[in-house]
């Protein structure tokens, strides 16, 4: 798969954005796992000191967005999308590196992260020096009424990036 990065224009998102930001965490969620938020959820938390949004946008449009916030010295990835159709292209990493380092800037010394058990994307955060720490049983609830595992990630912004192979 080609690295489209430098087709990828990063740029900062506001309340402004929340409803393209919607329809790629729509088609980018699958429901059946229950772990996509409401347009008003978005809303809310960009309504929050220390949170931003980042899009990425290519030549269709927005192609992907992250949400991250900070708290004290600690950062939070909160959600990052990639429309599948532009999966595997540099578009995820992107979106990562971008948070990692705004949140750097912020003063944050780790970057938490939350997301379903067998996520694909856990390559993606593992490729990034992200380990596992926790582990929530039962945490999301799917459209079914089945319930899914959380696994809690952590990044320490003093360790480097292992290299990639």
């Amino acid at each position: 798969m080609s690295d489209v990065r430098s087709a990828i224009a990063l740029a900062t998102g506001s309340a402004a954005d929340v409803d393209a930001v919607d329809r790629v965490m729509q088609a980018a969620f699958d429901p059946r796992f229950g772990e996509a938020w409401t347009a008003s959820q978005c809303l809310g938390m960009l309504s929050l000191p220390g949170v931003w949004l980042t899009l990425a946008q290519d030549a269709d449009g927005l192609a992907g967005f992250a949400l991250t916030r900070t708290v004290a010295d600690d950062a939070e990835l909160l959600l990052l999308a990639v429309l599948p159709d532009r999966r595997g292209c540099g578009i995820g990493r992107a979106l990562l590196q971008r948070a990692v380092a705004e949140a750097r800037s912020r003063g944050a010394v780790r970057v938490c992260l939350e997301m379903r058990a067998g996520n694909d994307a856990t390559r993606l955060y593992v490729g990034e020096g992200f380990v596992k720490c926790g582990e929530r049983r039962n945490y999301y609830g799917g459209r079914s009424g089945e319930r899914f595992d959380a696994h809690t990630y952590v990044r320490s912004l003093s360790d480097p990036v292992p290299a990639k192979m």
